[in-house]
This record gives structure tokens, sequence and C-alpha cells, in this order.
């Protein structure tokens, strides 16, 4: 059988996202008046300021879609998305400069002033154990 150059050859069986991590499901809204994307690795609780959701129950995780893929809220979307936490070394850069390091290591929101407390939000909806496949 020969390659076509730039042809995909797709198995059929399900592929599994993030298995084994507990998934949390939360809901976000878009307050601003413009359109904002979030990719699959991007740390959550850094997104955009527009992005209205409990920022504290977001610390160390990402969305729950397949690598390379985004989530897109335009202005005034309200939207349930499922978050899992980051694995390896849990260590975090660039972004917006909130965390620049260990997940597990608070002091540089404190001392920025970003880690208050924040009351719960309704937003959290549930806690999944088990992730759905991606397609």
């Amino acid at each position: 059988m020969t390659l076509i150059p730039g042809e995909y050859r797709l198995r059929s069986d399900e592929v599994i996202c993030n298995e084994g991590r507990t998934a949390v499901s939360i809901e976000v809204l878009n307050t601003g008046d413009r359109p904002i994307q979030v990719g699959s690795h991007f740390h959550f609780y850094e997104t955009n300021s527009a992005l209205q959701f409990d920022r504290e129950l977001a610390f160390g995780m990402h969305l729950n879609i397949p690598s390379g893929a985004a989530v897109r809220f335009e202005p005034g979307d309200r939207k349930e998305i499922e978050l899992v936490p980051f694995a390896g070394e849990r260590k975090v850069y660039g972004f917006n400069n909130m965390t620049d390091g260990l997940l597990d290591n608070r002091e540089r929101e404190q001392e920025q002033g970003l880690l208050v407390p924040q009351r719960k939000s309704p937003a959290l909806l549930s806690h999944k154990n088990g992730m759905e496949a991606a397609r």
C-alpha cells in the first residue's frame, strides 16, 4: 500500500485522553467584548480575566481536550468545560507569569497578592473519575 504525501491513516478505535486523571467540570462565562480561545495545555487559572469562573478551583489544571485543540468563548458565551490536573513535574512557566514554578508551591501567588480566599462558586458542576474518549 502506497502512502500519498499528506495523507492521514487513522485508526478506527477510540483514543482515550488523560486516562486515570480526575476531571472537574466548571462553568465559564466570557464577560468580555471579544472572543477568547484557550489551548489544550494552557494553565486555565491564568486565562484572560474576562473569563469568569472559579479560578481557585482551576489552579494547576488544563482543558481536558486532545493536544493541540482549543476551546473558543465568544462574547457572552457560557460553557461547561472539563479540566484535568497537570501531570509530570507539575512545573508551569510563562502564560501570564502568575505561577512560574511548581504548582504545589503557592508562595509566588501569595507574594503577588493573587492568592486570596474566594467564595465557592456555583460554577462547580461536578467531579468525574475517568475520562471520556476523544475522537
